[in-house]
């Protein structure tokens, strides 16, 4: 006999959102639900690197030039990287949809 919904326990729910081989996480956009985006201007950046160090996805890279900016693809907008800037060159701003 098949068990009630009110019966059941956490013991027999399907266990979801589980990487089941290396690199399968690399398929997700993560950076949807972001609602701030980082902005960065170049006239004040030193090209510190600090902001790709302490991002904690790592979603930050360089361009040809040596400037950082965020791959949106996978940018929380947290903001740690402008928290980080020594210079004041990022900012955190409303994504616009």
């Amino acid at each position: 006999m098949a068990k009630k919904d009110f019966e059941m326990t956490w013991k027999d729910i399907t266990v979801g959102c589980i990487i089941h081989e290396p690199g399968s996480a690399a398929q997700y956009k993560t950076g949807d639900w972001r609602s701030q985006v980082p902005v960065w201007d170049k006239a004040k950046c030193v090209k510190c690197g600090r902001c790709f160090g302490f991002c904690p996805e790592p979603c930050i890279v360089q361009d040809e030039e040596g400037y950082y900016e965020a791959d949106l693809y996978w940018c929380k907008g947290c903001g740690i990287c402008a928290h980080e800037c020594p210079k004041g060159a990022i900012t955190i701003e409303q994504e616009e949809k």
